[in-house]
């Protein structure tokens, strides 16, 4: 019977219990915790494989794209399942696969944002906070068009790549306070969910990263001039795997992002992957055909790194 969810919404206390069932299940799976949200919630990390290739995937960096969060467990589920039978996933040999790569996920970067969107907190005082900030922005409906963390700072503006670009665009579009997205923080990594990506970024030294996102079935794939070997040639492999478009990122959103800051600092690929069509946050309804769609990414990833 499977472990993973996919037909409901999703909280901190789901996902972190779901990844330690994974590995009640299945002992080869490694968890561990990376850092806490603002509100002290474990962000916690599943590893499998033990392979020289480091890859790392994540997701939910925004409170509202929580539905990237069982994408990345359910496949963590089928690569388990396949490696503990050592049999085939999607025709690939998983034992032979996972010789050679080491896989990392976080399936949700801002557990405090998440369970804002879906009603988690009951804390009268937090939730009191958050309106305040919620009642600035009229034009953003509330609580469903909450990115943030709790704080109010857009985790994937955080991120020593053009910091200072990202502040000068979100600024002139208004953003210059907390708010339920886009404000870019008081400086780079001052929020502890992006400052424990970074940090075990730098720990892990990756070699391909995806930053799972929603919605629009796009594949990002350059920061500025930057253009790691073989990154585009991956970026094509997963548009035509997908069936999702391989574009450049618009300048409005084109800086100080996870993606951005790991594609500068160490050349090599990284992707932003937008998954689903609709509005944010996307009906778990949509689960099955992003996750058919993303199983060749999920794949290619560690078979093309």
């Amino acid at each position: 019977m499977a472990i993973v969810q996919t037909n409901v919404n999703y909280t901190s206390q789901l996902n972190n219990n779901t990844i330690q069932q994974l590995n009640d299940r299945y002992p080869f799976l490694e968890m561990g915790e990376v850092g806490r949200s603002v509100l002290g919630t474990p962000i916690l990390f599943l590893k499998i494989g033990m392979g020289s290739q480091k890859v790392f995937y994540n997701a939910a960096f925004h409170a509202n794209e929580w539905i990237t969060t069982p994408v990345l467990l359910r496949f963590a589920e089928e690569l388990a399942e396949a490696y503990g039978t050592r049999g085939r996933l999607y025709g690939i040999d998983v034992s032979r696969l996972l010789r050679k790569v080491t896989l990392y996920l976080i399936p949700m970067v801002n557990p405090d944002g998440v369970d804002l969107v879906n009603g988690a907190i009951k804390e009268e005082n937090i939730l009191r906070n958050v309106e305040q900030i919620a009642n600035r922005y009229q034009g953003i409906p509330y609580p469903s068009g909450w990115k943030a963390n709790i704080r109010g700072v857009d985790l994937n503006l955080q991120f020593p790549a053009e910091w200072d670009m990202a502040r000068q665009i979100k600024f002139e579009q208004g953003f210059t306070t907390f708010a339920p997205r886009d404000f870019v923080g008081e400086g780079p990594l001052t929020e502890p969910e992006s400052l424990a990506i970074y940090n075990f970024s730098l720990r892990e030294n990756f070699d391909l990263i995806l930053a799972y996102h929603s919605q629009g079935e796009v594949i990002y794939w350059k920061f500025l001039d930057y253009e790691p070997p073989r990154s585009r040639e991956i970026a094509l492999y997963f548009g035509e795997v997908s069936g999702y478009t391989v574009e450049e990122t618009p300048i409005a959103s084109g800086y100080a992002g996870y993606k951005d800051w790991f594609i500068q600092n160490y050349n090599r690929p990284g992707y932003t992957i937008e998954v689903g069509q609709g509005m944010n946050p996307l009906p778990i309804e949509q689960f099955q055909q992003i996750y058919l769609d993303n199983i060749g990414i999920l794949l290619g990833g560690m078979t093309e790194v």
